[in-house]
């Protein structure tokens, strides 16, 4: 059986941009399904701020996979054994947040790739086949060239070396945290200050240098993601359930308030 589709491979080689759903509270074997039918990409799975378990993130990739989205977890970055569990498990990439530096983007990569690019080990038949996959060699080289793997860009130092991080092998994109990149530089929440958009300015010329693809998360209005967007940013993360679900649910409530009853 062929492996399955990585729609954020298939969007961005097609020069579109992939979406990305947030789950930090919902459960369940429906989550990608729902998101594939509001129009999201792919899956943004946290374990580093939600209180999701590798065993409840494996569960939503597993039922995602088949979904016609694609499930990414986020670990935290001293659990990369997370990530590869997840990868295992029904994962299709991995997002590592707060990398710093070039030898920390090498550790994430080879965490993530098989011989001879990494270290990962193989763990049996893996999920991206449904169970029907081809030799290990042959299905390692084709998940090392199919699994997405994204480090994340949040401190001043970050931005300063983000061209020997987007130079490391094996890294596929290197997503701003605009929330946490705001807060280390000591302009917590204030996305459109100058400085901001300088760090995008630098980030998109790395990526472009190397050909990696910009990635942004915490931008979602209609003033700054725009600017971002025409900088290079592809890779995006649209917000999170309970973020969504807020502005759904808040707009339903509102209208009904509002109306009269007989």
């Amino acid at each position: 059986m062929p492996l399955v589709t990585n729609h954020v491979r298939k969007r961005l080689e097609a020069g579109e941009l992939a979406l990305g759903f947030g789950v930090h509270h919902l459960r369940g074997s429906a989550v990608g399904m729902l998101a594939k039918a509001a129009g999201y990409d792919w899956l943004f799975i946290d374990m580093e701020h939600g209180a999701t378990s590798v065993q409840e993130a494996t569960q939503i990739a597993i039922a995602a996979l088949n979904q016609g989205i694609t499930p990414i977890v986020r670990c935290c970055k001293d659990a990369l054994f997370e990530g590869t569990r997840a990868l295992d498990n029904g994962a299709m990439g991995v997002v590592v947040p707060h990398v710093d530096n070039a030898a920390e983007a090498k550790a994430v990569a080879a965490a993530y790739r098989f011989p001879p690019v990494g270290t990962r080990s193989w763990g049996g038949p893996p999920f991206a086949y449904n169970f029907a996959s081809p030799s290990p060699a042959e299905a390692q080289v084709e998940l090392n060239k199919d699994i997405f793997i994204t480090v994340m860009i949040e401190t001043p130092e970050a931005v300063e070396r983000a061209d020997e991080i987007a130079a490391v092998a094996g890294i596929d994109s290197l997503m701003i945290g605009t929330s946490d990149l705001t807060a280390s530089m000591g302009i917590a929440g204030q996305i459109g200050h100058a400085d901001v958009r300088a760090a995008y300015q630098k980030v998109s010329d790395a990526c472009r240098k190397h050909g990696k693809v910009m990635g942004m998360g915490g931008v979602y209005d209609e003033v700054y993601a725009p600017q971002y967007i025409a900088l290079g940013a592809r890779f995006l993360l649209s917000g999170s359930d309970h973020n969504l679900l807020l502005a759904g649910a808040g707009q339903r409530s509102k209208f009904l308030r509002g109306l009269q009853p007989a």
